[in-house]
């Protein structure tokens, strides 16, 4: 016998959104967070649309967005103090409701994921509980841990670890990591400014472009540093450690005012903290073992160029989330699990992929290749007008898609409609069969089947069609894509969801 539906071992912003999730469809859980307080300082600092998406989902938006800073996008600055890369999203359509770049200030993300399941009755967590080990059956894991100077066990029918880069569950699977072959010394600096950053004279910005609200990245041989806006007055430093500077001796005061005065000026601020990390490209050789599964850092790290570590985690858990609700609440088959990571490894690895890429021109230190990148880049970039950091996330490859099916795999949209309100909160979230008119009709199983000419949304997702040439849509609980289809006969749009056995087909 079960105590819970799921463990989630670690309540870090993945784990709280997990939390939120699993609560929000009915499922038991209990979270296992080995420290007593909330980590006070700031860690992760972007995300993107997806995840605010995500968190209206999850129904805890309204807590999370006053606190958040919308900005637009990022600028890569080349040796020479000119532009090399622009990223921007100013006068750009959002087509997700959304903008594409927020910075937040952690400790209060944290806090309000955490509230938004604390009146969950579905949904507990203990504090101060350290994970110590599991064993498997075939019914469900038995976690142990520590609590109040006890041992303690548990038992659910899945465990999801979300205990960072040196996961303890990780560990006790004797999963590996895969080492894509980056890692680079940095130090993040991290302070309140009361006043805008004093950036140096930069040519070929943009007139639409705003440096305070970009994420900058200075491709300096001298000394690469980025650059970022947080919520409020927090601003963010990252410089690369050149080769025989020492952590301890970098992260001292004195070095610290050194690296941050010219761009803080006169301004009245305080720092915050100064740590040093190493940057990787790490995945885990398997996110799955049994009833066992590894999310966010605990099953990759991802250098930061693109701000993409933590949003990879809360799609993890995304992913997990409506399918172990399928199992539970639909009787799906458990196999359908077994998509997950086929679905997020190579999702993940391409990002990691355009970051390590990045990372790669970025933290070139030789003066003369420096040189060169930046009119590589810059020639380049010339066939890339319009790119925005949404562009580098692919759709998904295979899993629970329908194989061979247009825009199978993709994100769908989220329009607004008129009033403000977004897509999601007129039709709710779950399967959604989207229909191109009231002539195509059709019988579902747990799908919610909405005539696409009756959304007040300006038409955008009758574009979205007509541009892919299809009459529907079948769109995920995670909002992606599972397939699409054309025609007014019987089979419009019929697949297997995978192990899911969800069927959707068209009238006679």
């Amino acid at each position: 016998m079960n105590d819970f539906d799921v463990i989630i071992v670690g309540c870090g912003p993945v784990g709280a959104l997990a939390a939120n999730l699993l609560g929000k469809q009915g499922l038991s859980v209990t979270v296992l967070e080995r420290e007593d307080t909330l980590h006070p300082l700031p860690r992760a600092v972007h995300l993107d649309h997806e995840m605010m998406r995500l968190f209206q989902g999850a129904g805890v938006i309204d807590r999370i967005a006053p606190q958040m800073r919308d900005t637009d996008g990022h600028l890569h600055v080349g040796a020479d103090h000119g532009v090399i890369r622009y990223m921007g999203t100013v006068g750009q359509p959002r087509p997700f409701g959304w903008a594409n770049d927020y910075f937040f200030y952690q400790p209060e993300l944290e806090a309000h994921l955490r509230a938004g399941f604390a009146d969950c009755e579905r949904v507990s967590l203990r504090l101060g509980a350290e994970f110590i080990g599991l064993e498997q059956d075939g019914d469900g894991v038995n976690v142990r841990f520590a609590q109040g100077g006890h041992e303690h066990s548990l038992r659910s029918r899945w465990v999801i670890g979300c205990d960072g880069s040196r996961s303890a569950v990780r560990k006790a699977l004797g999963v590996e990591l895969d080492d894509l072959g980056f890692e680079e010394p940095w130090l993040v600096i991290d302070a309140e400014v009361d006043g805008p950053v004093a950036f140096p004279p930069i040519s070929g910005v943009p007139a639409s472009a705003d440096l305070q609200r970009l994420s900058v990245m200075m491709c300096d041989p001298a000394r690469p540093a980025t650059i970022v806006p947080g919520r409020g007055n927090h601003r963010r430093w990252e410089f690369m450690l050149l080769p025989g500077e020492d952590d301890a001796d970098m992260m001292a005061p004195d070095a610290v005012r050194a690296l941050v005065g010219p761009w803080i000026g006169h301004a009245p601020h305080t720092l915050v903290r100064a740590a040093t990390y190493r940057f990787h490209g790490l995945v885990a050789e398997r996110w799955q073992v049994g009833a066992v599964f590894l999310a966010g850092d605990a099953a990759h790290q991802t250098p930061p160029f693109f701000g993409q570590g933590m949003c990879h985690g809360l799609r993890d858990v995304a992913n997990l989330a409506w399918k172990m609700a399928a199992v539970v609440n639909d009787h799906a088959d458990p196999a359908l699990l077994d998509t997950y990571q086929p679905e997020r490894d190579p999702h993940v690895r391409a990002v990691i992929g355009a970051a390590v890429a990045a990372g790669r021109y970025i933290c070139e230190l030789n003066p003369a290749k420096a040189a060169t990148r930046d009119a590589d880049i810059r020639l380049a970039q010339a066939s890339r007008d319009g790119e925005t950091a949404h562009d580098l996330i692919p759709p998904i490859g295979a899993g629970a898609i329908m194989p061979g099916s247009p825009a199978a795999g993709e994100r769908f949209i989220q329009p607004r409609g008129a009033d403000g309100r977004l897509l999601d909160d007129r039709v709710g979230g779950g399967w959604r069969l989207f229909v191109r008119s009231a002539a195509i009709g059709g019988e579902t199983r747990a799908v919610t089947r909405i005539d696409a000419a009756t959304v007040d949304d300006g038409d955008a997702i009758i574009d979205w069609l007509d541009q892919r040439g299809v009459d529907a849509v079948l769109v995920r609980p995670d909002h992606y894509v599972f397939g699409t289809a054309s025609g007014t006969g019987a089979g419009l749009l019929h697949g297997r969801c995978g192990a899911l056995a969800l069927t959707v087909e068209a009238a006679a």
